[in-house]
């Protein structure tokens, strides 16, 4: 499938990725590894080369990104491995053993890296999908009441489209997202909030079911998976909203639809990356219907029908509970039916 970031196959059909996942980061029976403490340098010796099957050790490939910012200057030689930055690998799920790399599969956030130096790491280091500078905040929207700029991290080198794999009740949804511009996530052995709708979808049986703030569409399509008649996912954040939209395409094979059409631009989103009024960016066609919006969540009880609806908002102020019951105060006021904070 076509990369909707740099025009490259960069995307695969969802089952690809989940039949590849007991053998993409395993070893061959001549690869070797070396685990090495993260919290002092690397061995003087270097950094040993991939296997002759591709892969290597991902202890491997971080002392070959630390060799590379010492020959930089960036690094001195004596900052701990760990301060190369954070790997995050595609495809990601949930894993017992740390990952021998093949190429093209780590997307790198890194707080001392510069744009010259990531794009060495692409041109040197065959593991590196993509650099991303790190910043100390999370990208998107950063204001509940869209008052403020939302943030996004750089890019410095690569394509950073990476793609998680959950696991749900009903079967695995693959999520993928540009993540310069998406908050990290990465699966674990169980996610709560997975547990929480999958919990109340199986005791409320909804016709409808509302994923009010849906980021890259995880809950939404969960509930979709669960054989949910009406899915609507909705966010403020571009990003969000469409690649929302665009994995409700990547995962069709497993929902009950003939087609997912896709009705924005993201090169154009990106132009008004936050939204107010809902609009609609893509809608399927088939037994179910799914539709994905980008919105204040606020204003999408004027889409919604005139019955009851199941709602999760999966706000990122959860931990305060003063905006968790504005939030739900806000939403019962206009909608019928049940809303609940995953």
């Amino acid at each position: 499938m076509k990369c909707p970031v740099c025009g490259e196959d960069c995307v695969n059909e969802a089952h690809e990725l989940i039949d590849s996942m007991p053998s993409i980061f395993s070893p061959c029976p001549d690869c070797s590894s070396r685990i090495l403490d993260k919290n002092i340098p690397p061995p003087p010796e270097g950094y040993r080369k991939p296997c002759r099957c591709g892969k290597r050790f991902i202890d491997e490939v971080y002392a070959h990104l630390y060799a590379l910012l010492v020959n930089e200057g960036v690094f001195s030689g004596k900052e701990p491995l760990k301060a190369v930055g954070t790997p995050l690998v595609h495809p990601g799920f949930h894993m017992t053993s740390p990952p021998y790399l093949p190429e093209n599969s780590l997307v790198l956030l890194s707080s001392p890296v510069e744009k010259k130096v990531a794009a060495r790491m692409i041109q040197e280091v065959p593991e590196i999908r993509a650099v991303i500078k790190y910043e100390s905040f999370t990208p998107g929207v950063v204001d509940p009441d869209l008052a403020l700029p939302p943030k996004s991290y750089d890019l410095l080198a690569g394509c950073d489209i990476r793609a998680n794999i959950f696991s749900s009740r009903a079967g695995s949804v693959v999520l993928y997202q540009q993540q310069s511009k998406i908050h990290i996530e990465f699966p674990r052995w169980r996610n709560p909030k997975i547990d929480a709708v999958e919990r109340e979808v199986l005791r409320a049986n909804p016709d409808w079911f509302v994923d009010a703030f849906c980021g890259v569409g995880k809950l939404g399509l969960v509930g979709a998976r669960m054989g949910i008649a009406h899915v609507v996912m909705n966010d403020a954040w571009y990003a969000a909203a469409f690649w929302a939209a665009y994995n409700t395409l990547v995962n069709r094979e497993f929902l009950e639809v003939e087609d997912v059409r896709i009705l924005a631009d993201y090169g154009k989103m990106s132009e008004a990356p936050v939204a107010r009024k809902p609009k609609l960016i893509a809608e399927t066609e088939g037994e179910q219907d799914i539709r994905v919006y980008q919105g204040d969540f606020r204003e999408l009880h004027t889409l919604l029908p005139a019955e009851p609806v199941l709602a999760a908002l999966d706000i990122f102020e959860k931990r305060d509970p003063a905006a968790s019951a504005a939030a739900l105060q806000v939403w019962r006021e206009h909608v019928i039916g049940e809303a609940f904070i995953p």
